[in-house]
């Protein structure tokens, strides 16, 4: 296997401080119950919280290291060509609901920044979508259009501040940047002074209906619940099937040394294949944060090539990139029709709230999913409830997929590796460590039974259907899976 550069984590992760709230160890009871602890979450219990409701919110590990904390972080309602996608298909109404909505995540943003003094290196920056082509400008021309119409101070420029030539791009001014994991970490701590509970390191492993309420169960404890909040990637304890509505797919991120000053804004490719670029820092200085072109998660068998060829483009296009710091994947869902799935399910099931299907625009989308359900549960009328109607029709996108890591026998994985192993009906996963001990796992994934892919780029097991990811010792990373991975036994030789 190629040898990566840089340390296999988020950079935001990296530079955060650590939280050391104690796990679940008992049944307790609370008003509301959120499940999740990225920014739906967190965001809507600090809401709650401040309003006066009675708030527990459990995270499967530590605040700020989850989906959140793997984002490239841009507190922006610029979503590429997203108005004009949404106003062509759903229309000039629902273009002016999203982006008030979003408009309004990212000053929710700045204003908690400002008002609980969370230190998470926030700056006001510029947005810019860019394209490579000519015959495209018209498209910057009717988005930039479009967002002046909603309010938002856009306009189309010749040369966006990038080390390589364009065809020009929609800038929008006055947006902003953070470090999200930080963010998480101030948020938390601003929750706890307003009165709500956290627990750390305890996966909820099923959600369900009462007649007193929600209950979500974690092995032999319980938390009872008024309202519950499934603020977990995909939802858990949803009746609606959103893993089926939604696509799951992953970029890879990588993070540069670089000087102070070395880009200028942020910056997205409206073409595809696309790239993201941004400034951002840790404790040894400035570091410049470039995304890879997507794809979709499990259907790749060899990530590592991914960031081979996004290290490559980097040093061919962006001249002050320096060696790599830091290198990760991050994963996002998308809906059918551009728009998350947010809200209070009044019909399928009362007083649940879930939030999910960002279509990798989570910061901004997911406050304001929070804002909404933060409103619901305390019974204030919310504008953006039509927007994100997690009940409104839509169609089933995900399509599937199978292992690409199918290998002959034990003897094709070598140490520091995985693959998948065929035995007729039976397929085993398995993973080498660097000493050449095997480990062996049922290779279904523990929430539908989609045969796993290995990802050698961070020696993980990943799902090509729905997206769940698990270690390469098969413990889960995040759902829509719950269950770890089943150990099993090779048949003898």
């Amino acid at each position: 296997m190629t040898a990566l550069p840089g340390t296999p984590e988020s950079c935001w992760i990296a530079d955060a401080p650590s939280t050391r709230y104690p796990r679940l160890t008992e049944s307790i009871d609370a008003e509301v119950a959120v499940i999740g602890g990225g920014i739906v979450g967190l965001t809507s219990a600090y809401l709650l919280a401040r309003g006066g409701a009675d708030v527990t919110l459990v995270d499967a590990g530590r605040i700020g290291h989850g989906v959140t904390g793997r984002s490239t972080a841009k507190v922006t309602c610029q979503h590429a060509l997203a108005f004009s996608v949404i106003a062509s298909q759903l229309g000039m109404d629902k273009a002016a609901l999203y982006a008030d909505a979003n408009r309004a995540g990212v000053e929710t943003i700045v204003g908690l920044v400002q008002e609980l003094g969370i230190e998470c290196d926030l700056e006001r920056t510029g947005a810019y979508a860019y394209t490579l082509r000519a015959d495209r400008r018209d498209a910057l021309a009717r988005e930039a259009a479009l967002a002046r119409s909603f309010g938002i101070d856009a306009q189309v420029v010749g040369a966006p501040p990038v080390p390589f030539a364009t065809a020009g791009a929609v800038m929008f001014a006055n947006q902003a940047q953070f470090n999200p994991a930080k963010y998480l970490v101030g948020l938390a701590a601003a929750f706890r002074r307003a009165g709500g509970r956290i627990v750390e390191n305890t996966r909820i492993d099923d959600l369900s209906h009462t007649r007193q309420g929600w209950k979500a169960t974690s092995g032999r404890h319980r938390l009872r619940a008024e309202h519950a909040v499934s603020a977990t990637h995909i939802p858990i304890g949803s009746p609606i099937d959103y893993d089926e509505l939604t696509r799951p797919r992953c970029h890879v991120a990588m993070a540069f040394r670089a000087s102070r000053g070395a880009l200028d804004g942020m910056h997205i490719d409206v073409d595809q294949p696309s790239h993201s670029l941004r400034m951002g820092r840790d404790a040894e200085g400035p570091l410049l944060v470039v995304l890879g072109p997507r794809f979709p998660t499990g259907h790749d068998g060899d990530v590592v090539r991914r960031f081979v060829d996004l290290a490559r483009w980097v040093k061919a296009n962006v001249p002050a990139a320096g060696e790599v710091a830091y290198r990760w994947v991050n994963e996002d869902y998308d809906s059918p029709d551009g728009i998350p799935y947010a809200g209070q399910l009044d019909r399928k099931a009362p007083r649940l709230y879930v939030a999910t299907g960002f279509n990798g625009w989570g910061i901004s989308n997911g406050t304001a999913a929070a804002r909404l359900i933060a409103d619901q549960v305390l019974g204030a009328r919310n504008a953006w409830a039509s927007l994100y109607d997690p009940e409104r029709r839509s169609r089933r996108i995900n399509d599937g997929g199978d292992t690409r890591s199918l290998v002959s026998g034990v003897e094709g994985v070598r140490p520091g590796e995985g693959g998948v192993i065929d035995y007729g009906k039976k397929k085993i996963a398995v993973w080498k460590s660097p000493r050449g001990q095997v480990h062996a796992f049922d290779a279904a994934c523990t929430h539908k039974g989609c045969t796993l892919t290995w990802n050698g780029a961070l020696r993980q097991w990943d799902c090509p259907c729905h997206g769940s990811m698990f270690t390469c010792k098969g413990e889960v990373i995040h759902g829509p899976a719950t269950d770890p991975l089943k150990p099993a036994k090779l048949p003898k030789a």
